[in-house]
């Protein structure tokens, strides 16, 4: 198996895409953090399906981070890393350090926003977090210059932002969203799980299970949005999660649905702490795919 190919400058990674090019290949981006999962893998083989060249960057990204937040602490595993994406085939992996990323620092470098979309679920208790999200996204979008980029469901409120940045700035690039992978027992996949004790991580597919009698409601005929929804946080608080919000809203604009509205289209958002560690996930109240 050949060794997968590294690019730590822009220089490399533009020469690159450059000899893609010239081949006349389709190239797709996956932008990640690193401390790979099998949801990360997934994204690298959903790409595949439409491009001949996948680049995935691995970059821990500070200007998301809050100044309480987990960026010190975040799980770093190159190694492993660039094992699981040379075993599926990756093309080139792109592995920038913070200083290239932002020269002048985070706090003095043009940034990007999306308004009304990142004020609301999580960027309420976040504050600044899709404003580092869609920034360092743009930026990579630029320095890939790919054809197609591919994001997780888990994260639907992010990939409702970059897919409003990337029409509303008139970037030539298609962004996927892909359904979210998740453990035998439910629980979403993410880097942070690893935060969970094991008292907690038995706990934690309580969150998907309860987001899940939601929608069994809403499909029985319930269309108390409102209703379902403090309920929910009630059942979840009683298990022991601090509820951050859990919310059923329109997929495409994050807005409150009408009293009695179709659920088509609707979908519940969650995020919750358990002991030290915050999840989130979401879940379609229709039948497309999550």
């Amino acid at each position: 198996m050949a060794r997968v190919k590294i690019a730590k400058t822009v220089g490399e990674l533009r020469a690159s895409v450059a000899n893609f090019r010239s081949q006349g290949e389709r190239i797709a981006l996956v932008p990640t953090m690193g401390n790979l999962h099998a949801g990360h893998l997934s994204l690298v083989a959903q790409a595949r399906q439409v491009a001949e060249r996948v680049i995935v960057s691995v970059f821990v990204n500070p200007a998301q981070f809050g100044p309480s937040e987990d960026f010190d602490r975040y799980p770093r595993t190159p190694e492993a890393d660039l094992a699981a994406l040379e075993s599926v085939g990756t093309d080139m992996v792109f592995m920038p350090k913070s200083e290239l990323v932002y020269p002048r620092g985070v706090e003095h470098m043009a940034q990007v926003e999306v308004p009304r979309l990142s004020d609301r679920l999580c960027g309420q208790s976040r504050i600044g977090h899709f404003r580092g999200v869609t920034t360092v996204v743009l930026k990579l979008l630029h320095m890939a210059t790919p054809d197609h980029a591919f994001f997780g469901k888990k994260d639907f409120q992010q990939l409702l932002l970059i897919q409003r940045m990337v029409s509303d700035l008139d970037l030539a690039i298609e962004v996927h969203g892909a359904s979210t992978v998740r453990e035998p027992d439910g629980l979403a996949m993410s880097s942070r799980n690893t935060y969970l004790s094991a008292f907690e991580r038995a706990r934690a597919p309580l969150f998907y299970r309860e987001l899940l009698r939601i929608r069994d409601q809403v499909a029985l005929g319930s269309r108390d949005y409102h209703g379902l929804g403090s309920c929910a946080c009630a059942a979840l608080e009683a298990e022991g999660f601090k509820v951050d919000y859990l919310e059923l809203l329109r997929s495409e604009d994050l807005e409150m649905p009408e009293a009695g509205e179709d659920p088509v289209g609707l979908r519940v958002f969650g995020a919750v702490w358990l002991g030290g560690t915050r999840l989130i996930d979401n879940v379609s109240l229709s039948a497309e795919s999550d």
